[in-house]
């Protein structure tokens, strides 16, 4: 059977030659329902786009790198999942690596994505630091930063949640609900996120009063963190309400109070955070701090994909809002 052609494609989905071209190399921006017709007709055909010839005509490949912390927070393996979806709806690969929270490990991965010729990075950095690597790309590869962005004024593009709110939030609800005693179960206190849902919690606690916010460090791994939690719990006066800080701390928080046999509200309240299904199959569920993922992801990549199509903009900050969503896992006091 001969090898499809590009021909083969356009015929079979009604549209141009320069269309299907624009679909694979992404050269100009194709309306969803053409991009699903030829892709549809590529896949029906067998035919496989020359990756290599590609590469060497324009610079670059079909393919998105892409930079996460860990793959044990679910929350950053649903943005992978995400962006997958969104990238293969304009016939772009997405190729993931992890830093495992580790500067070095970081560098090394990046350079080694950099082999790819990627045509653009989303990047969740290991640390507040924005990469060296990726600070030097930034004038010549479109790059967007998501979630851990610790510094302010960057020359580049950003999505993040409003982390500050989110913690208040949860210490809003607390405070009308008779709490004055609040611990928070924190990942790494350093990282600019936590800090700043800290700072929600304690600015909200001050505004009513209330004693200053408990925080435990607990680290990015649930196994680990319940075991430091438990060890918190026998040493300490016990909070009325635990606010987590993210779904990892989520998990070590119920897998410590379940350890310690606390009943969830009676004996401690909690908040979680980044709201799954999973914490709505419970038997109590769980009030819960619900970033807009989604939405994260698919600004990241209208603005990364809008820059790969050459889009001369000055760098957007996107800061999205979070909603606490109000369940069982937390006692009103009176």
């Amino acid at each position: 059977m001969p090898k499809a052609t590009i021909k083969n494609v356009a015929e079979r989905a009604g549209v141009s030659i320069a269309t299907v071209s624009n679909v694979f190399t992404g050269r100009k921006l194709v309306t969803p329902e053409l991009t699903l017709k030829v892709i549809e007709a590529a896949k029906a055909l067998s035919y496989q786009v020359d990756r290599a010839a590609s590469q060497l005509k324009s610079g670059r490949t079909q393919i998105i790198g892409m930079l996460i912390p860990n793959f044990n927070d679910t929350f950053f393996t649903s943005l992978v999942s995400r962006i997958e979806q969104l990238a293969a709806q304009a016939a772009y690969q997405v190729i993931v690596v992890s830093s495992q929270d580790d500067p070095g490990i970081e560098a090394a991965r990046l350079d080694a994505l950099m082999g790819w010729r990627p045509s653009g990075i989303i990047a969740v950095p290991a640390t507040n630091a924005v990469p060296e690597l990726l600070r030097r790309e930034a004038e010549s590869m479109p790059i967007i930063l998501v979630d851990r962005v610790g510094q302010d004024g960057l020359a580049i593009d950003t999505v993040t949640v409003d982390n500050h709110a989110a913690g208040w939030a949860a210490a809003e609800h607390l405070a009308s609900c008779g709490h004055r005693s609040i611990a928070i179960a924190a990942s790494i206190t350093e990282f600019r996120p936590i800090r700043d849902r800290i700072r929600g919690v304690a600015d909200s606690c001050a505004a009513h009063g209330l004693d200053e916010p408990r925080v435990v460090e607990v680290g990015i791994n649930h196994e680990s963190g319940a075991e430091i939690l438990c060890r918190w719990l026998d040493a300490n006066p016990h909070p009325t309400a635990i606010i987590a800080t993210t779904n990892v701390t989520t998990l070590a928080a119920l897998s410590a109070l379940a350890r310690r046999r606390l009943e969830i509200p009676d004996a401690i309240s909690l908040i979680g955070f980044d709201d799954y299904t999973w914490m709505t199959a419970r038997k109590v569920p769980l009030t819960a701090v619900r970033q807009p993922l989604e939405a994260i992801a698919d600004r990241s990549w209208e603005r990364l994909i809008s820059r790969i199509q050459g889009a001369a903009v000055e760098p957007e900050n996107v800061v999205l809002a979070a909603t606490l969503q109000l369940r069982d896992s937390v006692a009103r006091l009176g």
